[in-house]
């Protein structure tokens, strides 16, 4: 099994992985279909169903589909290029993506929020269809969004498509237990494994630039998030706290009014900074998605300004560490929260964060698994329940919270000698049969939980 970490971490456009990037890559893939076609094309639609009809509105879909459709793409997103390109589609009703016609794509009336029919494959399922001049569809192709911005259509689900295209790989673990057994018998580190199945796939150079800028987008995330206030969009009124917060932090420095548990905030704030910047629109990186974006910066964040003799040349080895570990949740469960409930997202990044941090503080690979196991273990049974289908309540919280239990599963592990009750893998099988049996309205829906006992206004 191989999933790159630059798959594990994407830089996109909040606020969703599965309800924003997704329904983007998705269109983008529809507009190569139609031009690699020998039909000719003359307008679009478009149905959104499930997941991503109930907390569409909430999550950008719409306003992401459109942008795919018109030939936007997530990493190179402009936000003033596409709030232009927004206009002028609602006043034409038509667009012009790159290689194709104007094409006819009035949002109103050609993109459908299908409340009744659930597609089967995935909660997140969307249809893509193309017309002629006389309005008949002569291109459809039907897209499960299934977390962390991966797309598939319904012939690569219903195959079984995996990430194992490509060349083999030196370390191809598929479960913890075979990680571990890799890193025994070959005496490497889960970072330097998962460094030589990346570099087999791809070049060195290029592998170290591309981690680097990586982070370099999460930490620019924290910094705009920590220095930006005002009210996040979408009707809630709720407001951005992470600066206020961090102002009073950086205020009381020196000044020895902090209690000990005082470093808990630090972790909270630079969670919430990115958390805010997502439910804004901004960019972000899925770690391993949108909502739960901000808890691996963070704990990556706490380790560089907070633990003594911590050095900028373990961001790699975090990233790597924390990418294994991601890949294993999402081969053998799911990081959707449509598909499994909040524990797929927040408790996989932080299972994430716990193994980076873990392993960058010196953690053998039983410590980096048992640092894993603890942070996914104490999030099992989370449902995803977004009050008005906005990543906002009770997400930009959770993701601190989310960060303080990696931490502590990180100093628990290293506690320890690595030998532990609980394999990681059982843990995740736990979490997938947990999403399974989970109700669908504790599934991003907005149907259930917070989302109904809240006021929405």
């Amino acid at each position: 099994m191989f999933l790159s970490v630059f798959d594990m971490f994407k830089v996109g456009v909040g606020p969703s992985s599965s309800h924003t990037m997704g329904p983007m890559v998705a269109a983008a893939r529809f507009l190569d279909l139609m031009r690699a076609s020998p039909f000719e094309f003359a307008g679009l639609r478009a149905s959104l169903h499930g997941s991503l009809a109930f907390t569409g509105v909430g999550h950008a879909t719409d306003r992401a589909t459109i942008l795919g459709l018109a030939g936007f793409v997530p990493d190179s997103y402009d936000h003033d290029r596409a709030e232009a390109a927004l206009a002028a589609i609602a006043e034409t009703g038509t667009v012009t993506p790159e290689g194709l016609p104007t094409l006819q794509f009035d949002p109103k009336a050609d993109l459908v929020f299908d409340y009744d029919n659930t597609l089967p494959g995935h909660a997140n399922g969307m249809i893509l269809m193309a017309t002629d001049a006389q309005g008949d569809v002569i291109l459809r192709q039907v897209y499960y969004s299934v977390g962390g911005g991966f797309v598939l259509t319904e012939e690569e689900l219903a195959e079984g498509k995996d990430t194992n295209d490509g060349p083999p790989v030196p370390f191809p673990f598929k479960t913890a237990a075979e990680m571990l057994e890799m890193a025994r018998s070959s005496g490497k580190t889960i970072a330097e494994m998962k460094r030589a199945n990346e570099i087999a796939r791809g070049c060195a150079d290029s592998f170290a630039k591309g981690t680097a800028r990586l982070w370099e987008v999460m930490n620019a995330c924290i910094e705009r998030g920590l220095s930006t206030d005002g009210i996040l969009p979408g009707g809630l009124k709720v407001r951005r706290r992470a600066k206020a917060i961090h102002d009073a932090l950086m205020a009381e420095r020196g000044m020895n009014l902090n209690a000990p548990h005082t470093i808990n905030d630090w972790m909270s704030v630079y969670a919430m900074a990115v958390n805010e910047e997502n439910a804004a629109g901004g960019q972000v990186v899925t770690a391993p998605t949108n909502g739960a974006a901000g808890v691996l910066p963070a704990v990556l964040r706490y380790y560089l300004d907070h633990v003594p003799g911590a050095s900028e040349s373990h961001i790699e080895d975090f990233l790597l560490t924390a990418a294994a570990i991601g890949g294993l949740v999402k081969y053998n469960a799911s990081i959707s929260g449509a598909e499994a409930g909040c524990q797929a997202e927040v408790g996989s990044a932080a299972a994430m964060a716990a193994a980076g941090l873990c392993a960058v503080m010196g953690g053998t690979p039983e410590q980096v698994e048992n640092a894993a196991e603890i942070a996914l273990e104490h999030h099992l049974g989370m449902t995803c329940d977004p009050v008005a289908g906005l990543v906002q309540v009770p997400c930009i919280e959770r993701n601190g919270l989310g960060a303080i239990k990696a931490v502590s599963a990180a100093s628990l592990a290293l506690r320890g000698d690595g030998q532990h009750f609980v394999p990681l893998d059982a843990v995740i099988e736990t979490m997938r049969q947990t999403g399974h049996d989970m109700h669908e309205k504790y599934k991003e829906t907005s149907l259930g939980g917070l989302a109904v006992n809240v006021p929405n206004c």
